[in-house]
């Protein structure tokens, strides 16, 4: 996967602006606020439809403007990619591949795949268990589109099965009971279905994270994850039944791969609270770089890799481990302040003032 260029209009600080990309390691420098993270946001909404840093799309249009469009040139598998998306402040947005209009959001998935990883991340090993479930499934799609299918099953019945538990007041008469089973039936096959995936993951990414630990902290450090549930053993349908009583009380589904943790650990400590900042840093940048490697190998062509103000997360030993190691493909890395010793990108763009130029 290779993009060639990327053009805005009217997308966040830029009135209008192209970047050309090599294939290879492109840093992107430039002051704080002088546009760096806008053109990494713009390359991944294309991938995702949706903003890494959780923005709205209002946000994402230049003020005063009624529409931002994205467009970008890729190649993948030796084939021309077109996508082009308008953003509109309010209304539907429009998005074409190859010129062809996008009917469904899914039928994007998989045309260009972006790994992103930014300074918020640490959330990922210090934050709640939801964090860890996001990344687990936002890396599932990014491997197969079909996963995003099965996440928004399940979130369908977990929202339909709660309103059904709210609404009974911890009493069902028969009819409700008969569709309380219907919706743990489809819990139970959706549920099953995308702990499997999880799973799975896990464990194709818990070789990986290890050895890529280890290769950015320089030392050994017996990094481990693991997939928790506590009903995997008995199966969900069983789980279900078990907790109903509990349920009906509390108004609320308490089983289910909605509650699921990857727990995360190094030296056998757990990482969320026994770990220092330094060593959570790290092992975020880990598992982006873990779960990439495993959708390159899976898709037989690496994502293009997006590296927000990494360095600003790394000490310096840190850093250089990095750039003496960024996995093969096309890599964008921003930065606000010097490249490290060591840094040797195959090109080096300058933002300045909305203006983005070779250095």
């Amino acid at each position: 996967m290779l993009v060639s260029a990327l053009w805005l209009d009217d997308f966040r600080s830029y009135e209008k602006t192209e970047l050309k990309l090599v294939p290879g390691f492109t840093a992107l420098v430039g002051h704080n606020g002088a546009g760096k993270t806008n053109l990494m946001e713009a390359l991944a909404w294309l991938a995702t439809l949706s903003s890494f840093r959780g923005a709205p799309v209002d946000a994402m249009v230049r003020q005063g403007a009624p529409t931002a469009v994205i467009r970008a040139e890729a190649v993948r598998e030796d084939r021309s990619l077109l996508i082009e998306a308008q953003l509109a402040r309010s209304g539907r947005n429009r998005v074409q591949v190859n010129r062809q209009p996008l009917r469904r959001s899914r039928d994007l998935l998989g045309a260009l795949r972006v790994t992103v990883f930014t300074p918020d991340d640490l959330v990922v090993v210090k934050g709640s268990p939801g964090e860890r479930r996001r990344f687990l499934d936002d890396a599932l799609v990014a491997l197969h589109p079909r996963h995003d299918a099965l996440r928004t099953e399940l979130d369908r019945v977990l929202r339909q099965r709660s309103s059904l538990l709210k609404q009974s007041g911890g009493h069902l008469d028969e009819s409700a009971v008969f569709t309380l089973d219907v919706w743990d039936t489809k819990l139970a096959e959706a549920g099953e279905a995308l702990a499997a995936a999880r799973v799975d993951l896990v464990d194709r990414m818990r070789p990986v994270l290890a050895e890529t630990y280890d290769v950015l902290a320089r030392r050994p450090a017996e990094v481990e994850a693991r997939y928790s549930s506590d009903w995997r053993d008995r199966g969900l349908a069983q789980a279900l039944v078990d907790a109903r009583r509990d349920d009906l009380r509390r108004g609320v589904c308490t089983v289910g791969p909605h509650r699921d943790d990857l727990e995360l650990s190094i030296g056998g400590f757990p990482s969320r609270t026994q770990c220092s900042q330094g060593e959570q840093r790290t092992l975020a940048l880990a598992l982006r770089l873990a779960a990439h490697r495993v959708v390159a190998e899976e898709a037989g062509s690496a994502p293009v890799l997006l590296l927000d103000d990494v360095f600003s997360e790394l000490d310096p030993d840190r850093s250089a481990a990095l750039l003496a190691n960024l996995p093969a493909g096309q890599v964008l890395l921003t930065t606000a302040g010097v490249l490290p010793p060591g840094a040797e990108p195959d090109e080096v763009l300058e933002i300045v003032g909305g203006t983005i130029r070779p250095r």
